[in-house]
C-alpha cells in the first residue's frame, strides 16, 4: 500500500460525499487544504474554501482525493489530475494487515476489509461495508453502505454495489455493472449489467462506456 504522506489533503468535488471524506480527514488528524469543484456557484463546503475548476499548479505536492461518488465521473477526473493521490482510511474501520489498497481509494467509517483482499485505484468502501478474505475490487468501484462481499468475490472496474447488497462467496461481477440496493447475488454477473432482487436478476444491459 503506497500512501502519499502529508498532513494536508486536497479534495476534488464539493458535495455530500466530500463532507464525509472531510470528516475522515479530520478524524485521522489531517487537514483539508482546499476543495476544487467545477460548479462556480459553490464557494464553501462547511468551513472549507472551494475553488472553481482544477488548478494543477496549486500546491502541486499536496496529495488529492477525488471526493465524487459517481464512478464514471471519478474516472474521467482522475485522468486530468497531476497532484499525487493518497489513501484515506477511517480509524473506526477494520483493515487486515495483509489487505492491499491502491492510491485514490477511501475506506469509510466502520467498514471491514479482510485478509488478502485487494482494493484498486479510486475505490469507495462506504460506511459499514464488509469485504471478506481474498476479494478483488477493480478500479473506480463503489461499495455502498452496509453491502457485504463474502470471500473470494471479484468485482470489475467501475461497478457500483448498492446499499445493503449481498454477494455470496466465489462470485465474479463484471465491469461497469450496477447491483441494486438489497440485491442478493448468487451467480456470476457479466459486464454492463443492472441487477436487482433476491436472488439477483439482470433486468437491463447498460451502455458500454
Amino acid at each position: 500500500m503506497s500512501v502519499m504522506h502529508s498532513n494536508k489533503v486536497i479534495l476534488y468535488g464539493a458535495s455530500g460525499h466530500a463532507k464525509v471524506i472531510s470528516s475522515i480527514i479530520e478524524d485521522i488528524g489531517r487537514f483539508v487544504d482546499i476543495i476544487f469543484d467545477d460548479n462556480e456557484k459553490v464557494t464553501y463546503l462547511n468551513q472549507y474554501t472551494v475553488l472553481t475548476g482544477y488548478d494543477k499548479n496549486y500546491k502541486p505536492n499536496i496529495p488529492i482525493i477525488i471526493s465524487i461518488g459517481d464512478n464514471n465521473i471519478r474516472k474521467k477526473i482522475s485522468e486530468k489530475i497531476s497532484h499525487p493521490f493518497t489513501i484515506l482510511i477511517h480509524p473506526s474501520s477494520i483493515i487486515d494487515k495483509y489487505a492491499k489498497f491502491k492510491n485514490g481509494s477511501v475506506v469509510f467509517h466502520n467498514a471491514i476489509v479482510q485478509r488478502d483482499s485487494i482494493v484498486g485505484k479510486h475505490c469507495i468502501i462506504n460506511t459499514n461495508a464488509s469485504i471478506d478474505h481474498d476479494c478483488f475490487i477493480g478500479d473506480f468501484v463503489h461499495i455502498s453502505p452496509s453491502a457485504t462481499l463474502c470471500g473470494n468475490v471479484k468485482v470489475g472496474e467501475g461497478t457500483h454495489i448498492g446499499a445493503g447488497a449481498t454477494i455470496i462467496p466465489n462470485i465474479n461481477i463484471g465491469k461497469w455493472c450496477v447491483i441494486g440496493a438489497g440485491a442478493v447475488i448468487t451467480k456470476d454477473v457479466p459486464d454492463y449489467s443492472l441487477v436487482v432482487g433476491i436472488p439477483g436478476k439482470i433486468i437491463k444491459k447498460l451502455k458500454n462506456e
